[in-house]
């Protein structure tokens, strides 16, 4: 029963992953591979002020997400105003490598390749998330309230104004807009969700290095909307729900042990291309991403 609550957990830090680079790339056009970045920074800043400052959960999820927000939205801002398309999609993967390089080598803080391990469980009025179950709980919170805020928020006059960004920016601008305040917000949430994830993953397996940041992450959390769809809520959602549970249902095909693992990672590409060859949006998807 735990291990389907674990894949529970993990599947839920994705949607909100999803959710949020979906914001970015889906409703307002940049598209970005530095997600990792803004993931493991909330990760890292949760763990080392609970583990070196003493600060409980929620108090050190509210200073990371500012201080990622100052940090990182700033610059990939600062990047979408002066870059376009492809090069925009280039500084977020240069932005991504300092990211790792930073994490890896800055051991004073980081611990570097060592990682940070006794990362205490999230507290909340004497009530400590300490079991599979309750971090479920907590988790399925979290998420919700993602699932929510982003079906709300994408009925609002403001997610409107992303996606006029998104298709004419030159519009915009002639409306008297400013384009670069509409990517500052959009970054700014998503850098927001990912920090939240970041602290969940971190608090989740107490446990966090520099490996779980890499360019790769990033570009997995893009496949996930890409094979689940932007410009919508559902779209990363099933991408998501395609990514954690299919190879667990895999698991089921009954295979000579020489070759099951080889195996189901065959057949699980193999399904992730036809999707994508049936559906090049994605299953969902409302916007087709331009690099």
């Amino acid at each position: 029963m735990n291990y389907v609550i674990n894949i529970l957990i993990i599947l839920q830090i994705y949607i909100i992953l999803a959710l949020s680079l979906n914001l970015k790339t889906g409703f307002t056009g940049l598209l970005s591979l530095c997600q990792a970045a803004f993931y493991g920074t909330g990760a890292y800043l949760t763990s080392i002020l609970m583990v070196d400052i003493g600060l409980n959960f929620f108090t050190a999820l509210f200073f990371a997400i500012i201080i990622n927000i100052t940090l990182n939205a700033s610059i990939t801002t600062w990047s979408a105003g002066r870059l376009r398309n492809l090069y925009f999609t280039l500084g977020t993967i240069a932005l991504q490598i300092v990211f790792f390089g930073v994490i890896y080598n800055w051991q004073a803080l980081t611990r570097g390749p060592f990682g940070i391990p006794g990362i205490p469980k999230p507290e909340l009025a004497g009530l400590i998330f300490n079991t599979p179950l309750k971090f479920f709980i907590l988790t399925l919170f979290f998420t919700a309230s993602a699932i929510l805020f982003f079906y709300w928020f994408a009925k609002t006059p403001l997610c409107k104004l992303l996606e006029c960004t998104r298709d004419d920016e030159v519009w915009l601008t002639v409306l008297g807009k400013r384009p670069a305040y509409y990517k500052f917000v959009s970054i700014s949430i998503t850098v927001v969700f990912a920090t939240i994830a970041g602290a969940l993953y971190a608090t989740f397996t107490s446990y966090i290095d520099p490996t779980s940041f890499t360019l790769d992450e990033s570009i997995l959390v893009l496949t996930i909307i890409l094979v689940g769809g932007t410009g919508n809520i559902m779209g990363p959602v099933s991408g998501a729900l395609i990514y954690v549970l299919l190879p667990e249902a895999l698991r089921f095909v009954n295979m000579p042990d020489s070759i099951a693992a080889n195996a189901r990672m065959i057949i699980y590409a193999l399904i992730l291309i036809f999707i994508v060859r049936l559906k090049p949006n994605g299953l969902f998807g409302k916007f087709e991403i331009r690099g």
